[in-house]
């Protein structure tokens, strides 16, 4: 299961294997609270379309067609992803103010098919 999260919400033993999905940092948050177990840089949106979509909702619909892209030409960022949500729950940690609109959101409907497929080969 994938799960989503913002990193200013307190961890919870259900979250499984934190992974904060953003390529910057959430302000304000040291290692320590964040409690994170990996922070895949390359799983969020290049900078050119997050610094675009700058969290407009009147964006919402062409940000996800424009990243989804960009996480179909690039693998390499998402496959650890799969492998953790094999073998346990999976929350992506994600630090913009907006719940419904962000990369984490994209992320989960990206990959949920995926890890379906997965568990049904094991």
């Amino acid at each position: 299961m994938i799960q989503i999260k913002r990193a200013y919400d307190p961890a919870s033993s259900s979250d499984g294997t934190r992974i904060l999905v953003d390529r910057l940092w959430p302000r304000g948050l040291s290692k320590e609270k964040l409690k994170l177990d990996l922070w895949l840089k390359d799983a969020g949106p290049s900078t050119a379309l997050r610094q675009w979509f700058s969290h407009d909702p009147e964006r919402w619909a062409e940000f996800q067609q424009r990243y989804l892209d960009e996480l179909k030409h690039s693998p390499d960022s998402w496959k650890p992803i799969l492998e953790a949500a094999g073998e346990c729950n999976v929350t992506f940690v994600f630090g913009s103010k907006g719940s419904a609109h962000n990369n984490a959101v994209v992320l989960q409907k990206f990959l949920q098919p995926k890890l379906r497929t997965l568990k049904s080969r094991k």
